[in-house]
C-alpha cells in the first residue's frame, strides 16, 4: 500500500507493507533514527513521538494509521540544529547515559512543558511513568525537566 506520512513537517512518500509499524517506516523509510526499538510492546517508551501534539508509542501502530496526522520526533525537537529546552537541560545535567531512551523522555519532556499547567517533581515523575531508562535512573531526569520548565516560565 501507499503511505505519504508527514515527519518533522516534511512528507515522506512510500510503498510499504500494510502491516508496516509506524517506529520502522520513521526509522527505515523517513531514515530517522533516534527514534529507537526497544521493547516493540509499548513498555518502554523508547519509540515514542508527538502524533498530532500527543504523545504515542510508535512501535504500537502502524504506520498507515498516521496518515494525515503531524508526527514529530526526537530530531523535530529541535529549531536549525539548535536543542530545545528540555534537550539542553538532559545534556547540561548529564540526565542520560546510553542515550537508547532520549527519544522517549526527551518527546515526554517536550509535551510536558507544552501542555501541563502545574510542573513539578512528583508530576513529571508521573508523566514519564511510560518511559523505562535501564542505566541513569530517573532523579536526574526529573530534574532536568522541571528545570527547564522552570527556565522556560522565566523567559
Amino acid at each position: 500500500m501507499k503511505v505519504k506520512l508527514n515527519i518533522n513537517g516534511k512528507d515522506y512518500e512510500s510503498e510499504i507493507e500494510p502491516r508496516m509499524l509506524l517506529v520502522d517506516f520513521i526509522r527505515d523509510v523517513a531514515g530517522l533514527k533516534g527514534t529507537h526499538v526497544g521493547c516493540e510492546t509499548g513498555s518502554c517508551g523508547a519509540c515514542m513521538v508527538l502524533l498530532d501534539g500527543m504523545p504515542a508509542k510508535s512501535c504500537l501502530m502502524l504506520a498507515a494509521q498516521a496518515q494525515g496526522k503531524k508526527i514529530v520526533t526526537i530530531e523535530g525537537l529541535s529549531a536549525g540544529g539548535k536543542l530545545n529546552s528540555v534537550q539542553r537541560s538532559l545534556s547540561e545535567r548529564k540526565a542520560l547515559q546510553c542515550g537508547f531512551c532520549a527519544a522517549g523522555f526527551s518527546i515526554m519532556g517536550t509535551w510536558i512543558l507544552e501542555n501541563e499547567r502545574e510542573i513539578d517533581y512528583e508530576k513529571v515523575k508521573t508523566d514519564l511513568a511510560g518511559v523505562v531508562c535501564r542505566c541513569s535512573g530517573y532523579e536526574r531526569v526529573i530534574d532536568s525537566i522541571v528545570e527547564a520548565a522552570k527556565n522556560e516560565r522565566k523567559n
